[in-house]
């Protein structure tokens, strides 16, 4: 071979390996683009626009907006190639929940005035002792929260209807009202403020506890203006829990009340003038006055679902391990419960940031993980809850109910409120509840100029807490509450997506990152790190409510750590029946015994478990401000 042809060889050769570089270069690149997908604004902007339109209604769980929010969501699944695991095939996980209540056909009053002495002048003698019906909705109407059933009884007034030894103030006295009906003032002796020293005092419910507890069969709030029908006594009006107070309870007109007292030779403006000018407790029988009261609440249950798809993993190992990835994506739709606008009335609250934010993002995230499924070594599921503003519901029914067994879940993400980024600052909850996460958090964020701000805490007012609860590591991500919150201005234009855009690309990587190591995170139990400090709740116990189930008392999801609840033994699963010798049928009986207490007191606890009545002590402890 001459000289010529060996520098011809020479070159042929570079030249081909230079080639093969490129190649492999380019393939590397194309794996890495492919591995990689973008996230873009204008995705999340098609998903938002929708899932916060009027067309939607708000998406209040069980109504036909929300509905719709569903079956957008299940045909992006489908569409990105997310298998379906919910009921029959498809991609909903159904369940049912109460949604209201409403009346029944059985809803009357009757007032029945022994002798000519007691009856009202409207009244002829000859009709003494026949009772007097009253009009549904014009001169009275049942609580929500009232007992259903006949009850009947003789009456007695018990001024506001408080008892507050805090105060030196005693509407009940030494008086016996067992088996009576407690006709009692709205509010308190200051007015209306719920700021004054009364203010803890005037909720509906207290005062329906207090009147059990003493005793009554029922109780009978008198409305404090002269137009019944505007009212909101004249309304049925749901409240968090719907649960009964145990007794019958329901409003009456201040017109009918004020003949019912003149009859009885009391005037009950004079009488309130002189209870708010003296504060003092009064207490009066109302002689020869009979009640017969029927009442019938229909419990209204509805139908709604979360929606779930699956991305199966390649590792032979780890893809029976789960990911779970997720976000509520309903709202309060017409404002009927948990609205906090200024002024009364029914307007949509769209919900662009609570929770169209994170619903968006979970679509986003469903779709470029899709992409580049075939990489993935565990699998993911992805699922928008529904109901969480009922209570977590959707997420309870999922670790009730799970698809796959909760102990082949490595992690869960949580996406709510992720819209509204001020300043670079994201707050990231859970983050305790691992020993990997704060390292892996802040291993990633350099570049990206996002001002983290860690919560240890696993439990919290979102979907993670369900998880937490079945000690599973958790994240949750979260932009802060905003002057919006809860109410119809949280609209989508108000939404920052270039700041969206860059936490879902965070997100997306910290899961990335999971999926790829060889052993799953560790789960860490974490104490609270702050409580939020108000004025009605004083004491701290540490017990976290189970919304997901309705019992008679307060069912637990857990307790947290090294709180007074733990101390005392309390756990997750327990249903809480009685506090500081009080009956406890719900919630507001539970937090309302609780804030009578003070820090360092001893309250004795009775909790089912298992069926059996199990006797505990707790010591309380001061909330942290």
């Amino acid at each position: 071979m001459n000289r010529w042809n060996k520098v011809f060889l020479i070159i042929l050769l570079i030249l081909t390996s230079v080639l093969l570089v490129l190649a492999v270069h380019y393939l590397r690149g194309s794996r890495s683009q492919e591995a990689v997908p973008e996230i873009k604004a204008q995705e999340l902007s098609q998903h938002l626009k929708y899932l916060s339109s009027d067309e939607l209604v708000g998406r209040l769980s069980g109504t036909p907006g929300a509905e719709k929010a569903a079956e957008y969501i299940a045909q992006e699944f489908k569409s990105y190639g997310l298998r379906p695991l919910g009921d029959g095939g498809g991609y909903l996980q159904a369940f049912t929940f109460v949604a209201g209540v409403r009346l029944g056909k059985a809803n009357q009053l009757e007032v029945i005035y022994a002798n000519s002495q007691s009856a009202p002048a409207f009244r002829q003698p000859d009709s003494l002792g026949i009772p007097q019906r009253l009009r549904l909705k014009t001169d009275f109407m049942p609580a929500a929260f009232s007992r259903s059933g006949s009850f009947d009884g003789a009456s007695v007034f018990a001024g506001y209807g408080i008892t507050a030894p805090d105060l030196s103030y005693d509407d009940y006295q030494v008086a016996d009202v067992k088996g009576k009906f407690v006709f009692v003032l709205r509010h308190g002796p200051e007015g209306q403020d719920v700021h004054s020293k009364f203010g803890k005092y005037h909720p509906l419910r207290y005062k329906a506890l207090t009147a059990r507890e003493k005793g009554a069969t029922g109780i009978v709030y008198i409305d404090d203006t002269d137009d019944f029908s505007k009212s909101t006594l004249s309304q049925l009006r749901p409240d968090n829990d719907f649960a009964d107070s145990g007794i019958a309870a329901l409003a009456i007109s201040r017109h009918v009340a004020r003949e019912i007292f003149r009859s009885a030779g009391i005037d009950l403006e004079e009488r309130q003038r002189q209870i708010n000018r003296q504060k003092k407790g009064f207490f009066s029988p109302l002689p020869n006055i009979q009640l017969n009261v029927r009442c019938e609440l229909v419990k209204e249950n509805r139908p709604t679902a979360n929606v779930v798809g699956y991305l199966e993993g390649n590792d032979l190992r780890l893809k029976q391990e789960l990911i779970v990835l997720g976000a509520h994506y309903d709202h309060l739709g017409m404002g009927e419960n948990g609205s906090l606008a200024s002024k009364p009335g029914r307007e949509i609250h769209n919900g662009a940031d609570d929770n169209a934010s994170g619903t968006s993002g979970l679509l986003e995230l469903a779709h470029v993980f899709s992409s580049g499924a075939k990489q993935l070594r565990r699998s993911l599921l992805f699922i928008a809850f529904s109901g969480e503003e009922e209570g977590l519901l959707g997420s309870k029914r999922y670790v009730n109910n799970p698809i796959f067994p909760l102990e082949k879940t490595v992690a869960m993400i949580n996406m709510d409120m992720i819209g509204r980024m001020n300043d670079n600052r994201l707050i990231i909850g859970g983050a305790g509840t691992s020993p990997l996460w704060k390292e892996l958090l802040a291993r990633l964020n350099p570049g990206k100029g996002l001002d983290l701000k860690f919560q240890d805490d696993g439990y919290g007012p979102s979907d993670h807490s369900s998880f937490y609860g079945k000690e599973i590591p958790v994240l949750f991500f979260f932009t802060g509450v905003h002057q919006d919150y809860h109410k119809p201005s949280d609209d989508y234009n108000k939404i920052n997506l270039a700041s969206e855009e860059k936490i879902l690309r965070f997100i997306y990587e910290i899961a990335k990152e999971v999926d790829t190591f060889d052993n799953r995170p560790l789960f860490s139990k974490t104490r609270e790190t702050s409580r939020p400090a108000g004025r009605e709740f004083r004491v701290y116990l540490g017990t976290i409510p189970d919304y997901g189930e309705e019992v008679e008392g307060v069912k637990l999801s857990g307790v947290r750590e090294g709180s007074p609840a733990e101390k005392a033994g309390l756990r997750g699963g327990d249903i809480i029946v009685e506090c500081a010798g009080k009956t406890i049928k719900n919630i507001y009986d539970y937090t309302y015994t609780l804030q009578e207490h003070r820090v360092g007191e001893v309250v004795d606890m009775v909790v089912l478990r298992n069926q059996q009545r199990v006797r505990l002590k707790a010591t309380l402890e001061k909330r942290s401000e």
